[in-house]
């Protein structure tokens, strides 16, 4: 961009209205300060209920060096470090194994018998807990196994995060079986006294009693337990389902829709007029605002002149005065466009209107396509499932694809006529594509180069009733008018024309706001399958981002039991009883409570992420 500035003239500035680099680094900080907060607080974790000094640092290396590890293994295999690959990393997790070691090394130190080295009595101590440890890492990395099975975007979004934590956990399992005890052998001292800190004292105090009641009425407690459990389920089936957790992009992109033939001075007046309307209305939330109308020369992005992106960056919350969210802000301005005639507005974000436009070919939540042949048909039930969207709670910005209502001018000649008068056809129709441009030639500016071309004047192009008493000349030398050689009429055509699996499609968009995304396209697909009649040879297809939650939850509804199963085998290698094992895996559904709980507790719905969370 500095080299750009340089061989601009003096009169032209060039300013950075949007940076995305922006909001990675503001991501990537937030990731960071995650990690240090999550360290820092697990190591003060470790010093108070380990009660020595020096095993909290033995047991603390194991974080740093577990890490190192895993950036290595990332690099290899070609991770970024982002906020999926890192942001899962479990600090906890990653030192339960040498916390284990480092313990039992203690306990076996304070009660070691006379005449036995350090050395023997750390050895025997990691010997003691190597298979459980063993065990428990592999469970851990197993449970994360499913996640590299996730194809698509998922694929693409968690596995680098399953990856990361793979990686970090394989080292901190090799550090606990071969650095933890050369460090506990050196640092440790020979000499402990076994005495519990104060801390762990107390929630013993606490505990002990607890236990002795709960010991007591074991019925109550289990139908205790049954009954939380069935609250879990109740709660589970009210939680909403999202694909990922919406990601506030510090910038709103707002789609506007006007009708099919307006021209592009009439476009860059109606953008103009958003923008100071904006403006004058969220001075304090609004940093930048520029709108882009129609397609550029690389068609990379195709639109019509009736199509426009008004593009805003917000300033940083601190300053904003009329929201207190990005979702309210949101509310707010689409009250204030609600005014102005002949729009209809689609409020998204700019990467996420990327990645639904790349994913699915809609740029909003939900994407209903019509398919079919005709177009008056395709309209007529796009009107139809416009109708119902607009009637569901949460359906927000509902807009039809534009498929017809293009201004067209239909010239038929009349052949009795053009016999009369001795007019060839393609006279009258190479005269009437005159009304048009007609390239005739080019110009050179050094390497610039323009078409050149020749048409009527507007005065003409814009009245039929000019443009029927247009002149055509004969081979006689008459000059008959146009009107008398050919009908001419103002029809409406088609104003897009899109295709897919080999048929036209319609389709009618909409966002879901204050609900969630899953539940918004079960009543969609419910009421549009009750209420539009389809035509025999149309049918709808839905397209959004919950095709990703869809397909995922597929694939680990058939790949988290044998998952599971595995860990069923390790757990029964280890105890040799299935009873035991039996136990620990009635543990899985009591904690998944806790979290559906928190979830329905914060008003969160159901995603993947969180499905990752309660896989791991």
């Amino acid at each position: 961009v500095a080299d750009v500035r340089t061989s601009l003239p003096d009169d032209v500035a060039l300013t950075t209205v949007y940076d995305r680099t922006e909001l990675v680094d503001h991501v990537l900080a937030t990731v960071e300060r995650n990690l240090w907060e999550g360290a820092v607080l697990v190591v003060a974790v470790l010093f108070v209920f380990l009660g020595n000094l020096r095993a909290g640092l033995i047991v603390a290396a194991a974080i740093p060096l577990s890490m190192l590890f895993a950036a290595n293994c990332m690099l290899q295999a070609g991770i970024a470090g982002s906020l999926m690959s890192l942001g899962a990393i479990d600090f906890g997790l990653i030192v339960d194994s040498s916390v284990i070691q480092i313990e039992n090394a203690m306990r076996r130190l304070a009660h070691n018998p006379a005449g036995r080295t350090r050395l023997d009595v750390v050895r025997d101590a990691a010997l003691e807990v190597r298979r459980p440890t063993l065990y428990g890492e592999l469970i851990i990395l197993i449970v994360y196994l499913p996640i590299l099975t996730l194809e698509g975007i998922e694929g693409k979004m968690f596995r680098p995060m399953a990856l990361t934590v793979i990686f970090a956990l394989a080292g901190s399992l090799v550090l606990s079986l071969t650095l933890m005890p050369v460090l506990a052998s050196l640092l440790l001292p020979a000499r402990l006294r076994e005495r519990e800190p104060l801390l762990v004292r107390a929630a013993k105090r606490v505990y002990a009693p607890v236990l002795e009641c709960v010991l007591r009425w074991r019925a109550v407690v289990l139908a205790g337990v049954v009954v939380a459990l069935g609250v879990g389920i109740v709660l589970a089936l009210r939680l909403g389902t999202v694909f990922i957790p919406r990601l506030s992009e510090e910038a709103v992109v707002i789609n506007t829709v006007r009708l099919a033939g307006v021209d592009v001075d009439e476009s860059v007046r109606y953008g103009t007029r958003i923008e100071q309307v904006l403006l004058q209305h969220f001075p304090d939330e609004i940093k930048h605002i520029w709108t882009r109308t129609g397609s550029a020369e690389v068609a990379t992005d195709p639109m019509g002149l009736e199509l426009s992106d008004v593009f805003i960056t917000l300033t940083p919350r601190a300053q904003w005065t009329k929201a207190q969210s990005q979702a309210e802000l949101v509310g707010a301005m689409e009250a204030t466009l609600a005014g102005l005639p002949a729009m209809r507005t689609i409020f998204t974000q700019p990467i996420e209107m990327r990645v639904n436009e790349m994913v699915a070919g809609v740029r909003s939540d939900l994407g209903v396509k019509i398919f079919g042949d005709d177009f008056a048909q395709l309209e007529a039930l796009s009107t139809q499932v416009s109708n119902v969207l607009g009637q569901i709670p949460g359906a927000a910005d509902v807009t039809v694809e534009q498929v017809t209502g293009q201004p067209l001018l239909e010239v038929k000649v009349r052949q009795d006529q053009l016999a009369r008068f001795g007019i060839p056809a393609a006279d009258v129709l190479a005269f009437v594509a005159a009304i048009g441009n007609v390239p005739v030639g080019e110009i050179r500016q050094g390497q610039v180069r323009f078409p050149l071309t020749v048409r009527l004047p507007d005065v003409y192009r814009a009245d039929l009733e000019r443009v029927a008493q247009l002149l055509v000349p004969t081979a006689a030398g008459q000059r008959v008018p146009l009107a008398r050689l050919a009908d001419l009429r103002l029809i409406a055509g088609p104003s897009t024309i899109n295709r897919e699996w080999s048929k036209r499609r319609a389709i009618v968009q909409c966002n879901a706001r204050g609900r969630d995304i899953g539940s918004l396209v079960d009543e969609a697909r419910r009421r549009i399958a009750a209420e539009v009649a389809l035509p025999p040879g149309y049918f709808i297809r839905y397209g959004g981002q919950f095709e990703h939650l869809e397909r995922a939850s597929r694939r680990l509804v058939m790949v988290v039991p044998a998952a599971l199963g595995l860990v069923f085998v390790l757990l029964y290698l280890t105890y040799r009883r299935g009873a035991d094992v039996l136990r620990i895996f009635l543990t899985l559904p009591l904690a998944a409570i806790g979290g559906v709980v928190a979830l329905y507790a914060r008003g969160l719905p159901f995603s993947i992420s969180a499905g990752v969370g309660f896989v791991a």
